[in-house]
């Protein structure tokens, strides 16, 4: 009895020795499956900030070339206004001239095409 009593201690402690290796891997595996989510993690916040400097860096190229482009079209409107001002006042009086006399001397005439009845 007593060796069928040490070969039950032998498994109980055989089985109390794979339950513990058992634990042991699944805490292993738990360890390693937070740390392979960790670096994964890492990885894609890595990947996100490159990609993100990439599209800024873009976009400080195109917005601002666009922004060299509106304040040229800006300059040149301010130009055009500033010539266009400067034309008006410098034909203004010349024109209302024109425009007066066009309207006060009237020429009365008979038209070409009037025929006379007697």
């Amino acid at each position: 009895m007593t060796s069928q009593s040490q070969g039950i201690q032998q498994l109980l402690q055989a089985e109390k020795r794979a339950k513990d290796k058992l634990e042991e891997a699944k805490k292993r595996k738990g360890k390693r499956l937070r740390q392979a989510k960790e670096e994964a993690i890492a990885e894609i916040d890595h990947y996100r900030l490159q990609r993100e400097k990439e599209f800024r860096n873009k976009q400080t190229n195109v917005m601002g070339s666009q922004g060299n482009l509106s304040a040229k079209i800006e300059e040149q409107t301010k130009e055009t206004i500033q010539n266009l001002t400067s034309s008006y006042h410098k034909n203004m009086e010349s024109m209302m001239k024109k425009l007066l006399s066009t309207i006060c001397d009237i020429n009365p005439e008979l038209h070409p095409n009037f025929r006379h009845a007697v």
